[in-house]
């Protein structure tokens, strides 16, 4: 289940960040004065092969690989997580796994959600490497 943390830090100039956490998933949605969904980023099956499905009105829609950063820094350092290409979005289970754990989230928000995640098509995605921009508390 998909639960709120409320002290998440917000950054100038930017929408209002929500984050919605749960064991193996994380939703960072950007909201309006008014509270609707202006963006988000929705990641999926942390710790066993980490992915993000990212839409904002600008850019449309990527979806991608979370890099941990582990192993990574050569000093023996964890790096920074980034987001790297990955192979195609399957809908379907991200649909599901979305749908079985926003029952507590406003309805606003896991409508919003649920249709972009419908509307996702692989020839919208355009991979680029990206820092990982998690809602930060």
């Amino acid at each position: 289940m998909l639960n709120e943390i409320t002290s998440v830090r917000q950054l100038p100039g930017e929408h209002r960040r929500r984050w919605f956490t749960s064991v193996t998933m994380d939703l960072v949605v950007w909201v309006d004065e008014a509270g609707v969904p202006m963006q988000f980023q929705f990641c999926y099956d942390k710790g066993s092969g980490e992915r993000a499905l990212t839409w904002n009105a600008d850019s449309g829609f990527s979806h991608m690989a979370v890099d941990d950063g582990e192993g990574m820094g050569g000093m023996g350092y964890k790096a920074s997580p980034i987001l790297v290409a990955d192979g195609s979005l399957d809908r379907a289970r991200v649909m599901q796994i979305f749908l079985e754990s926003s029952s507590c989230m406003p309805t606003g928000i896991s409508g919003f959600i649920s249709q972009k995640i419908a509307e996702y098509r692989p020839e919208l995605n355009h991979p680029t490497d990206q820092h990982l921009e998690r809602g930060g508390a």
